[in-house]
């Protein structure tokens, strides 16, 4: 398939998750495309991944020049993405050539002819009829020269050559540091048409993949970073960023919480596409009101998603059952799923992956996350935002009532760090507090912010029993509830 960006050159889309987007369409017909990466970086899985995508889903064909690692080691290390090479190869639609120099024959520095290399090429490519070609590691043959300018002189002829082959074609090189310079020599960014950088980034002990397009000769790109995940049985998912853009609809239908004094403090109940957050201290009943808000759900005949990320789902089954509502039936019936996985399994990607195809499977019109706070531990704070701002745009682009619970750091309930990096992307805010009065622990809740609708401003007592949650009076005569530091004042007439 090809699309053509206007004032831009023709492209041909690699059906690589996300990384369309990112391109405005996919890479120009007929160039050669850079990808610079350190170890690690996934050059390899995008090499191969441009043309396990065409095979599948374009009926295209494609050449791998293999500059490094041999054909069999490839086949094994792709094994786990699910793309059958060996079949592709009896059908003629994968086609390698192997590239790599045994020891004893290396050739002397200074002396590499690349007149054997480019027919070999050209030959598979019309053996298969290939339009793309994949080129894994240019660094192999760059080695067995001997000074930038041959480096220069010999990516030029292979450039020149590929785009007279009429192929699409996407070489690797390696460099040594994240940032700095682009590529080893310091020339082959500037001799590309294209040039992709991709990093894996130790940040706060924590990796971080990401993807840049830095250079598109004739042709629009997305700019900046764009994190990326490799998935089993699927290869590299692109998290385009730049795709979230304030386009959704804006719904005026109010949904219950399944709670009467919630829905009175909400003027009525939350807006169909509403993001809430819940936030407040340990204890002090974040999880409770996402299950009533959960049951508010499958009560209204609803289907419903929960992701927990603190409790096991007999735990969760549990709490239900206090409330009056068998969860465990319910999932049964197909009306509820409820996901449990601890944060640590994997990256913050991988989650994002993960609840996006389970919300695109599964269909909710209301989704629960217990607890943001729980999934912030495993990312650096650049990760966390992004894996929120994607969220949210699933969440807003299908029209889903959405609510996150977060965990403040102080037992009266301060300041939260997760409230702090998403409170903006909410549309509804509730606090959740401990205080203590008369030597008894008590509860409270406020909606600090709600758009588009007017909102309870007390700030009242959260009493949780086994029949549910009950909204109270408000606390009165009683200062400094939402800074943590409670006080009780004296009556008027005291």
């Amino acid at each position: 398939m090809e699309t053509k960006h206007p004032l831009s050159l023709q492209k041909i889309t690699t059906n690589i998750p996300g990384f369309d987007h990112i391109t405005c369409g996919g890479l120009p017909r007929y160039r050669n495309t850079l990808i610079s990466g350190t170890a690690g970086s996934g050059k390899s899985v995008l090499a191969a991944q441009f043309l396990a995508e065409a095979i599948m889903k374009s009926g295209q064909s494609g050449v791998f020049v293999t500059c490094e690692d041999s054909p069999g080691k490839i086949r094994a290390n792709v094994a786990s993405l699910g793309w059958d090479i060996k079949r592709w190869e009896k059908e003629g639609k994968w086609l390698f050539v192997d590239a790599t120099v045994p020891v004893e024959g290396q050739v002397v520095a200074g002396r590499y002819e690349h007149g054997a290399f480019l027919a070999r090429i050209k030959y598979a490519v019309g053996v298969c009829k290939a339009d793309r070609v994949s080129v894994d590691s240019l660094d192999a043959i760059f080695c067995q020269l001997s000074d930038r300018a041959s480096v220069r002189q010999e990516l030029s002829a292979i450039a020149l050559a590929l785009g007279q082959m009429k192929v699409t074609s996407l070489m690797t090189v390696e460099r040594a540091k994240e940032f700095g310079k682009i590529s080893r020599y310091g020339v082959e960014e500037f001799v590309a048409d294209n040039v992709i950088v991709l990093r894996n980034v130790l940040e706060e002990e924590k990796r971080r993949r990401t993807i840049e397009v830095l250079k598109f000769r004739g042709a629009v790109h997305k700019k900046g970073e764009h994190p990326f995940t490799i998935v089993p049985g699927e290869g590299m998912v692109v998290i385009p960023l730049s795709s979230f853009e304030l386009t959704q609809e804006s719904s005026e239908e109010r949904v219950t919480w399944g709670n009467e004094g919630l829905d009175a403090m909400c003027d009525g109940g939350l807006f169909r596409d509403s993001i809430s957050l819940v936030s407040g201290a340990s204890g002090t009943g974040k999880t409770m009101v996402a299950i009533e808000y959960i049951c508010g759900g499958l009560n209204s005949g609803e289907r419903s998603l929960l992701f927990a990320f603190e409790e096991s789902r007999k735990q969760i089954y549990r709490n239900a059952r206090d409330f009056g509502t068998d969860f465990e039936q319910m999932e049964k019936e197909g009306r509820l799923k409820v996901i449990c996985h601890y944060p640590e399994i994997m990256g913050l990607e991988d989650h994002l992956n993960s609840m996006n195809k389970t919300i695109s499977e599964f269909k909710p019109a209301r989704i629960a996350v217990d607890s943001l706070s729980a999934l912030e531990r495993v990312a650096t704070s650049r990760s966390f935002r992004e894996f929120v701002i994607g969220l949210v745009a699933t969440i807003k682009g299908q029209q889903i009532a959405g609510l996150f619970t977060s965990t403040t750091p102080t037992v009266p309930g301060g300041g939260s760090v997760t409230e702090a990096h998403i409170s903006s992307l909410t549309d509804l805010i509730i606090q959740l507090r401990n205080l203590e009065l008369n030597g008894e622990m008590r509860r409270a809740i406020t909606v600090l912010k709600m758009r588009g609708s007017q909102h309870d401003k007390d700030i009242r007592e959260l009493i949780i029993k086994s029949s549910g949650i009950i909204i109270g009076e408000p606390h009165r005569n009683v200062a400094g509830i939402q800074a943590g530091h409670p006080v009780k004042e004296p009556r008027p007439n005291e």
